[in-house]
C-alpha cells in the first residue's frame, strides 16, 4: 500500500470546498440556487452562465423558483390523489374478480407489477405517496 506524499496531500487540501462561513454572500446564494434548481425541476442548472450575477440576482431567481416548487408540489399532491383513487378502484376490481381481502387484492396486485410485496415500491410504481401503506400508529 502507498503512502500519501505531502506534496498529495497539500494539493488534496486545495481540492476542498470552502465552509459556508468562508463563502462570499454571492456564493452562498450560488449554492441556494444550485439546490432550489434541481427542486424546482429536477436536474441541475449545468451550462448556465451565472458568473456575473449579483446576490439581487440570485435573490431574484430564488424567489421564482421557490413559487416553482410549490407549485410543482401543488400539482404533486393532486396527482397522488388521483392516484389514490384509481388505485383503491384498482383494490375494488381485484376483489370483485375473487380476491376475499384487501391483503390478496395487494398481493395480486403486487404479482401484477412485479413488485415482489415491496409496499414502497408498489406505491412508487403506482404514483401515490411515499408511506401510502403505513399503518397509523
Amino acid at each position: 500500500m502507498s503512502q500519501i506524499t505531502l506534496a498529495q496531500a497539500q494539493a488534496a487540501q486545495t481540492k476542498e470546498f470552502p465552509s459556508w462561513e468562508e463563502m462570499s454572500e454571492v456564493e452562498q446564494l450560488h449554492t441556494i440556487w444550485w439546490d432550489a434548481y434541481k427542486d424546482a425541476f429536477g436536474f441541475r442548472p449545468r451550462g448556465q452562465e451565472v458568473s456575473h450575477f449579483t446576490a439581487e440576482d440570485f435573490q431574484r431567481e430564488i424567489t421564482y423558483l421557490g413559487t416553482v416548487i410549490e407549485r410543482e408540489e401543488a400539482r404533486r399532491r393532486e396527482d397522488e390523489k388521483a392516484a389514490a383513487v384509481d388505485f383503491e378502484a384498482r383494490i375494488g376490481e381485484m376483489i370483485a374478480l375473487g380476491a376475499k381481502t384487501r391483503e390478496t387484492a395487494l398481493r395480486w396486485i403486487h404479482e401484477a407489477d412485479g413488485t415482489d410485496g415491496d409496499n414502497e415500491r408498489l406505491a412508487y410504481h403506482n404514483g401515490l405517496p411515499f408511506d401510502y401503506f403505513k399503518k397509523a400508529a
